[in-house]
């Protein structure tokens, strides 16, 4: 299991308590592009996944967000299988 296995499985087991800086670094070790125009939120997408979830960078960041952020990392891996 990698280190970003672990993560996932860590964000699945507790949603709480993340910060922005550990999703954009495994958003791009993933292929997820992250989009921030300066605003107070981070935009997580993948080309080939219709759903971009928006995480704002407030600390620390609300479970339902982490969520969100995870069944993204989900679909980018079922693509990759």
């Amino acid at each position: 299991m990698s280190g970003a296995d672990k993560q996932i499985a860590k964000m699945r087991k507790n949603p709480r308590d993340w910060q922005i800086d550990t999703l954009v670094s495994l958003a791009e070790k993933n292929g997820i592009e992250v989009r921030s125009h300066g605003g107070s939120h981070y935009i997580f997408s993948h080309p080939n996944v219709t759903f971009h979830p928006s995480v704002p960078a407030h600390r620390p960041i609300k479970s339902v967000y982490v969520k969100q952020f995870v069944e993204l990392m989900d679909a980018v891996r079922e693509l990759e299988k």
